[in-house]
């Protein structure tokens, strides 16, 4: 008897333990396709080259067309490269909490939740943004039409610094 009412529990258990889990994968959505996958770790090098300011390389991976916007306004291709290059930002580091992506034909959207540390205008900041992303696939190679900062508040309601 005590044995039956062991199994039981151990059932009773397992099944509490099996739907929590798939309830978490279903909240975390499906794990991306190997194009998504592709966007992501592009958009992770991109910010390294960023802090790195390897202005040529991203010039070879932005669109001649790609805008920029940024809290103070929008930059051009050749106006976001030159702000790398001059330092006028430099982008030291993006901790990047999430991302998503998601492609519709020859073109992926990529939404990452990021903590970025730059320097801008002299001054060391450190802003919570979530940052849109447009890539548009040319040729077999995935190139960055549009990047977009939307700044996020803290989890106190409190605007972070400034970036």
């Amino acid at each position: 008897m005590k044995a039956s009412i062991l199994g039981l529990c151990l059932l009773v258990a397992t099944a509490a333990s099996s739907a929590s889990a798939q309830q978490a994968a279903t909240a975390a959505g499906p794990p991306p396709t190997k194009a998504e996958q592709e966007v992501i770790d592009l958009s992770r090098v991109k910010w390294r080259w960023m802090s790195e300011k390897k202005v040529d390389t991203l010039a070879a991976l932005f669109l001649d067309q790609s805008r920029f916007v940024h809290m103070s306004g929008s930059m051009t291709r050749d106006q976001e490269l030159e702000t790398i290059r001059s330092g006028r930002i430099h982008y030291k580091h993006a901790e990047i909490f999430e991302s998503s992506a998601r492609i519709v034909d020859s073109t992926a959207v990529l939404l990452s939740r990021i903590r970025l540390d730059a320097v801008v205008g002299g001054n060391e900041v450190s802003t919570n943004f979530m940052v849109t992303e447009v890539y548009v696939r040319q040729k077999g190679a995935w190139k960055l039409g549009q990047l977009s900062f939307s700044r996020l508040r803290d989890q106190t309601g409190a605007t972070p610094a400034s970036g």
